[in-house]
């Protein structure tokens, strides 16, 4: 198969890349996103014969079907070694079916228990055959710093992925406060010699937008050039090497359900996301667009409802609008970064309309798509959100009704998917196992409202043994690299302004160290 190329959001990349080439820049020069060229079409026997084989074997397929500049034996030993032994479940991402029509894609069995292990476990090995590729083709020479920004779960997988990782560290920032105590324990005992971990006082949106802007400042990267011949990358879902292995595992769950009898071959389905940076649910839209019969994508957000108002208005807004932390950290995010591939797809690829609303955004803080794409974004989405309490009454409710414990993140989805569902089938993604979040849960479970204080009797508990007493209570089980945080000594414990200024500063130290 001939290689696919990449292309720019914005059409400023003054040539197509590939896939080696899009997964080692991150980001398009001029601030776009690269999406592929073609988008393969799969008939329905190849989305089915997914069943028979081991994941690593399906996600090894869907990789040759976008035709990766990779050879076909190269692609299927890095997904053996992907999805061989890190996750806790040959299954990879097993579906458990609550009733005849609602099944809950868990996407937590990976390392880190959160969704981001089913990309972060996959990109940084194929960014290192990407590296791999340049160098001997004597293209490259240089090493690379991975700079992320996390709300919770991405900074933990991306270190889990990168540590130790030939020619490349990993800098991630997290919002100081804005995260669950178990998050930021993962993050700052990473071990590894490559790794290094701040927190940004701020939100989420003051570390992702600082982020963004240090990726656009050329004379910050001729300056890490000169320190240390370190290139910046990035490991968000901003890289096309994240999104990719997202759309792996909704194929897969469509032929699994088939498979299982609890979908007819070719019926469709509808899938409902918790919903943040637009990466996860774009994920689910090319599985639809490759011929996965998906019918309706539900965006679930949480009282950060950006997502969910333009979904219903086509006005993207964030001029006024009020930052919340809400028990679901993850998905506090108001620059839904991925929206502009959407919009792209949506567009028939109009780079000068995205170049365009993308302006809008950073200038104006709001943008309004047309009445011919919101009536295309209609056709294909439906949104909603879920407030605080409903959040935790709905993990309760699951609990008593399911005998099935779920993290904050999936109980948005769950209640926004009920709001939504129609007939199909409902597909919901939990993207966190509950021990990442036991505070709220704890909560949840004992009729606590969020944002109340923890009664006396549980304050003092670490969120490792907040979660052994959850686990106690409802006969549930921990993952070991949860359960084991309180063992493992604090690494990292600075904590930076969201400025484009201080995270250049930290970034040149941290990569100069690196060199020394």
């Amino acid at each position: 198969m001939e290689p696919n190329l990449y292309i720019d959001t914005r059409g400023k990349a003054p040539s197509a890349a590939t896939f080696t080439e899009a997964v080692i820049d991150g980001l398009a020069p001029g601030g776009g996103l690269y999406v592929p060229q073609h988008i393969p079409a799969l008939s329905m026997d190849d989305i089915l014969g997914l069943a028979k084989l081991p994941y690593a074997q399906r996600a090894a397929f869907v990789y040759r079907s976008f035709g990766v500049d990779l050879p076909d034996g190269e692609v299927e030993r890095l997904m053996d070694q992907v999805y061989g032994s890190n996750f806790d479940t040959p299954e990879i991402c097993p579906i458990s079916t609550l009733d005849a029509n609602t099944h809950v894609l868990e996407l937590w069995h990976g390392p880190t228990s959160a969704f981001k292990d089913m990309a972060l476990q996959c990109l940084p090995r194929f960014f290192s055959a990407s590296v791999a590729k340049k160098r001997a083709e004597g293209t490259l020479d240089n090493d690379f710093l991975i700079l992320v920004a996390t709300s919770g779960d991405t900074g933990k997988a991306a270190l889990e992925g990168f540590k130790d990782v030939d020619h490349v560290s990993v800098g991630v920032l997290y919002p100081d406060g804005g995260v669950s105590d178990i998050q930021r324990k993962q993050m700052v005992t990473t071990t590894g010699g490559n790794v290094r971990v701040w927190g940004v006082r701020g939100n989420f949106d003051d570390c992702q937008t600082g982020v963004k802007k240090v990726f656009g400042d050329e004379a910050f990267a001729a300056e890490l050039l000169q320190a240390g011949n370190v290139a910046l990358s990035s490991a968000n879902s901003i890289n096309w090497g994240r999104l990719m292995p997202q759309i792996v595992y909704y194929l897969s769950a469509y032929a699994v359900l088939a498979a299982q009898g609890k979908v007819a071959a070719g019926d469709p389905i509808d899938v409902c996301v918790p919903t943040g940076n637009f990466g996860n649910i774009l994920a689910a839209y090319y599985a639809k667009r490759m011929g996965c019969p998906i019918e309706m994508l539900y965006c679930a957000s949480n009282e950060n409802r950006v997502l969910t108002d333009f979904i219903n208005t086509g006005t993207y807004d964030i001029a006024d609008r009020q930052f919340v932390l809400t028990p679901s950290p993850s998905m506090d995010i108001l620059v839904s970064s991925n929206l502009e591939r959407q919009l792209f797809e949506l567009t028939d690829r109009d780079a000068a309309a995205i170049d365009g609303w993308m302006a809008d955004l950073r200038d104006q803080r709001r943008f309004r798509v047309d009445e011919r794409i919101f009536a295309r974004l209609r056709e294909a989405y439906r949104g909603d959100s879920v407030d605080n309490a409903t959040c935790l009454a709905t993990i309760k409710e699951v609990y008593d009704k399911h005998n099935y414990l779920i993290d904050p993140h999936t109980a948005v989805a769950w209640t926004a998917g009920q709001n939504l569902r129609g007939s199909n089938p409902l597909l919901i993604a939990s993207t966190a196992h509950w021990a990442k979040f036991g505070g709220d849960v704890y909560r949840a479970l004992h009729g606590i409202a969020a944002g109340d204080a923890l009664p006396a009797e549980v304050a003092d508990l670490t969120g490792c043994q907040l979660n052994q007493l959850i686990a106690s209570e409802t006969g549930s089980s921990i993952p070991r690299g949860l359960a084991e945080l309180d063992e493992m000594p604090v690494r990292f414990t600075e904590v930076i302004d969201g400025t484009q200024d201080a995270i250049e500063e930290a970034a040149l130290g941290f990569s100069i160290q690196q060199r020394a």
